[in-house]
């Protein structure tokens, strides 16, 4: 192929990288603004725009900028920290099922959050529940990259992962077991079910530091991950640390789960997916993927929040089973496409 053919090539994947992200941008807002209106009261998207500026009745304002736009913008950041921490957890350990579910990172950012919430030490609205969240989330990721080593793989990571999700959640059942308040019980089952139901900008106060903090991590080393796709001994060779970016990933993911975790409850496989859905348009360059895959999972989480509220259900559906019941058929799909890397057939 001749320089100017893959000049051609090159430009063309760049304009259809740059049309795939506005688009999602476009998808993003209108997602959002749909969010707004939806709901028992149903505002058209005239109608929440002029609401948002000051517009519309005074119910109208009420319902779009103080009940709805905290819901709104937790999902936004929520499923954006969850697509960016899928998509850095892959560039790091080149696993196409990493992700911070399949790592026990929500499960047991949950578990730190329920064990300050059930000794007293914090309420749900108290800035000791994200820090324990995420020291929780930190300590997960940490400890599979420690079991399960440098170049571990994929049937490693996902025993790995499977055993502190499993420890994570046996933990918390046990706090919740020991707990003399059984109001206290019932209301952290509920919230361990993940949603973004009646959350006010006190929760957006509270997690959106630590998403914000995780997400200009995780996006600082792009240019890493791009050097260490073609392996850790030429990474190294590129200037990369490996040992430290390594270690910048780990606070990066623990920091924007724990935050999220810490106001929505365990929301699974938002991670997992929102990658997989833009590698086949944006390419393999784990860089790239970053930010659209962000996107992806904002759009993913504010879909799933919407739909939860349009079921007809004789009570609320929480988001995070939603998101569970989509997720596990998309991962069982992985495995079977990916089961000639895991040995247990052919593809």
């Amino acid at each position: 192929m001749s320089v100017e053919s893959l000049r051609l090539a090159s430009d063309l994947a760049a304009r259809r990288r740059t049309g795939v992200t506005i688009a999602l941008v476009v998808l993003v807002v209108l997602l959002a603004l749909t969010s707004l209106g939806t709901g028992p009261v149903r505002l058209s998207p005239l109608a929440v725009i002029d609401a948002l500026f000051g517009g519309g009745t005074d119910v109208q304002q009420v319902i779009v900028r103080e009940i709805r736009l905290p819901r709104t913008i937790l999902g936004l950041a929520i499923g954006a920290i969850l697509g960016l921490s899928g998509a850095a957890l892959q560039g790091l350990l080149r696993n196409p099922l990493a992700s911070p579910s399949l790592f026990g990172a929500p499960q047991s950012a949950a578990f730190g959050a329920v064990l300050v919430i059930s000794l007293g030490l914090a309420d749900v609205r108290s800035y000791a529940l994200p820090v324990a969240a995420i020291a929780a989330a930190f300590a997960s990721v940490f400890v599979l990259l420690a079991v399960a080593g440098r170049n571990a793989a994929l049937l490693i990571l996902i025993l790995a992962g499977l055993a502190i999700s499993s420890l994570a959640g046996a933990m918390t059942a046990l706090v919740m077991n020991l707990s003399s308040n059984p109001f206290v019980v019932l209301e952290i089952a509920f919230w361990l079910l993940g949603s973004l139901e009646d959350r006010s900008f006190r929760h957006v106060m509270l997690a959106l530091p630590f998403i914000a903090a995780g997400a200009i991590i995780l996006i600082s080393q792009r240019n890493a991950f791009r050097a260490l796709s073609l392996g850790e001994e030429t990474a190294q060779s590129l200037g990369v640390d490996v040992g430290r970016l390594r270690l910048a990933v780990i606070v990066g993911v623990a920091f924007g789960v724990g935050g999220a975790v810490a106001v929505t409850g365990t929301i699974g496989f938002i991670g997992l997916v929102a990658p997989h859905l833009m590698r086949p348009l944006i390419g393999h360059d784990p860089a790239r993927l970053l930010v659209p895959s962000a996107l992806t999972g904002a759009a993913l989480l504010l879909a799933a929040d919407i739909a939860v509220r349009i079921i007809p259900s004789s009570s609320d559906i929480k988001v995070g089973v939603l998101t569970s019941i989509i997720g596990v058929p998309f991962f069982l799909y992985l495995i079977i496409r990916e089961r000639r890397v895991l040995g247990g057939g052919v593809a």
